[in-house]
């Protein structure tokens, strides 16, 4: 048994010793023969090489670098799950009074800026407003107001109009008086003092030496009905106070006629104290017409603000 066993082995062993000689002289045959034993390689594939080499290099730079951030990482995350945790909530307070504080400015601004946008506006629709007449309106009926208070004419309308145009209404209050009728001329109030004179006159002496006779009669009674004095007389009498005040009226210098009557004491001026007045209340209505044509035309002077 032992000895054909061992002649299978040899067959066997024979046989691939045979199989491997024929492949042998096979090989040669089936070997691909170079075309061109003496080719130069390919620059393009040798640069792709190179570059797929770089590529690799800065991938393993590029690995290990995160490897060492994700070790890092790792035992941050170990660091922070061994450190014991704090039970009590952060304390917010300075956060809070920050955002607070932020916020009231934001309001401030805020208001500031709508102050401003109003402020803004306000100019513009002045700037956009119409020139304003009023000073050129109140000169044009203070000068007829002036005009009509000189002449003497009835300025009820032009009185209305310049109070209505007047800073202080108040100041033309002395005009009201003569409104209807105008303010007298100088000559009327003279005419009127005239007619006052023989009341204001002392009362004539009886002559007590006078004759029983018709001439002593005749003279008596033409006394009554004529009295001759001079205008010119002097002295502080009563008559001489009265002749003088007569001779003002004729000149119509009613200052003089005034001032001449002030004079006198209150019970001899009695009948004349109406004139005195009427007057006083012509020269005030003047002088605020005057007061406020004055005002008018320096108020039209002064620049537009």
């Amino acid at each position: 048994m032992a000895r054909g066993s061992a002649k299978r082995t040899c067959r066997s062993s024979s046989q691939r010793c045979h199989d491997r000689r024929s492949c042998l002289l096979v090989l040669p045959a089936l070997r691909p023969k170079p075309t061109n034993p003496r080719r130069q390689p390919d620059p393009a594939a040798a640069a792709r090489v190179e570059t797929l080499e770089k590529s690799l290099v800065a991938l393993r730079g590029e690995l290990a670098t995160a490897r060492a951030q994700s070790e890092k990482l790792a035992a941050e995350v170990k660091d922070l799950k061994s450190t014991p945790r704090e039970s009590a909530s952060p304390d917010l307070t300075a956060i809070d009074e920050r955002i607070a504080g932020i916020e009231r400015a934001t309001r401030a601004q805020a208001a500031e800026i709508t102050q401003e946008s109003a402020k803004a506006a306000d100019d513009k629709a002045a700037q956009n407003k119409p020139a304003d007449d009023l000073p050129l309106r109140r000169i044009v009926a203070a000068s007829m107001l002036d005009v009509s208070v000189r002449q003497g004419d009835p300025y009820t309308a032009a009185l209305a109009a310049a109070k209505s145009l007047a800073a202080d209404s108040d100041s033309l209050k002395p005009l009201d008086g003569f409104a209807a009728s105008g303010v007298p001329s100088a000559a009327i109030l003279s005419r009127e003092l005239l007619t006052l004179v023989p009341k204001l006159s002392p009362p004539a002496r009886e002559n007590a030496t006078a004759g029983s006779g018709i001439v002593g009669r005749l003279e008596a009674g033409a006394a009554k009905l004529v009295r001759i004095e001079r205008t010119d007389a002097v002295g502080s009498d009563r008559g001489a106070v009265i002749a003088r005040v007569t001779a003002a009226a004729l000149r119509n210098d009613l200052a003089e006629a005034r001032r001449e009557l002030n004079t006198l004491a209150p019970a001899d001026r009695a009948a004349a104290q109406a004139w005195l007045d009427r007057s006083d209340a012509r020269d005030a209505a003047l002088a605020a017409s005057h007061q406020f044509a004055a005002d008018a035309m320096a108020a039209l002077a002064k620049p537009a603000q």
